[in-house]
């Protein structure tokens, strides 16, 4: 009955114990390695550690899943079938976090098919560019929004329209019978440059008179927790 089972255990997958045990090491081993590139390339606000061990975890996962397929097409239909039933709910808060969750699966796949030298030479390829590249960071934009008497629409426009040299995006204006309300978009490179050379984009509005508020909102690609 034992040797049933043992052999029954050897058959499956092509796979003798040795192989997966190497499989699921060299998976772990790179996924710490996508957890460092992960670090360093996230610190900051945006940083989430449980995110971070959940792409180690999902390199041994995609490594195991593809040791049971190995080269048996039924079973990586089936599997294919059983996973597309799965939604995530999960918010991306960085369109980096998409790219480590791509790296993952690949990298899992390649150890799981027992091919660490694509796996190895993939993972540098991507650490370096990410190393590179992965401190870029978009120029953050402001959104001023302004309220007040519809007497000052053309005041407002002329003001924004100097102030920010043409650079600022009229977005949004919505009017009543009495008032009016403005959404430009800038970038803060723009709006620093334009506040160096000149007083608050907030002051020179009030001083036009018959304006309720004036607001400046920064918007972010990067949604911090």
């Amino acid at each position: 009955m034992k040797e049933y089972i043992f052999k029954l255990l050897e058959d499956q997958g092509g796979f003798s114990p040795e192989d997966i045990a190497a499989n699921v090491i060299a998976a772990a081993a790179i996924g710490f390695f996508i957890f460092i590139s992960y670090y360093i390339s996230h610190r900051g606000t945006i940083y989430s550690k449980k995110f971070n061990v959940s792409l180690v975890v999902l390199t041994v996962l995609t490594a195991t899943v593809m040791t049971v397929i190995g080269n048996n097409i039924a079973l990586s239909l089936g599997m294919v079938g059983a996973l597309s039933i799965v939604r995530f709910r999960t918010v991306v808060k960085d369109t980096r976090d998409t790219v480590y969750i791509f790296w993952t699966i690949v990298a899992g796949i390649c150890c799981g098919v027992g091919d660490y030298r694509v796996a190895i030479i993939g993972s540098i390829a991507v650490f370096i560019i990410l190393l590179i590249f992965g401190g870029i960071k978009s120029d953050r934009r402001m959104l001023l929004i302004i309220r007040g008497d519809r007497s000052a629409e053309s005041a407002v426009q002329s003001l924004v329209y100097r102030f920010f040299e043409r650079k600022a995006v009229m977005r949004v204006k919505n009017t009543t019978e009495k008032s009016i309300e403005f959404i430009y978009e800038i970038s803060d490179k723009v709006l620093r440059k334009a506040e160096k050379d000149n007083s608050g984009i907030c002051d020179a509005l009030y001083a036009l008179g018959n304006i309720e508020y004036a607001n400046l909102v920064m918007q972010n690609d990067e949604i911090s927790s």
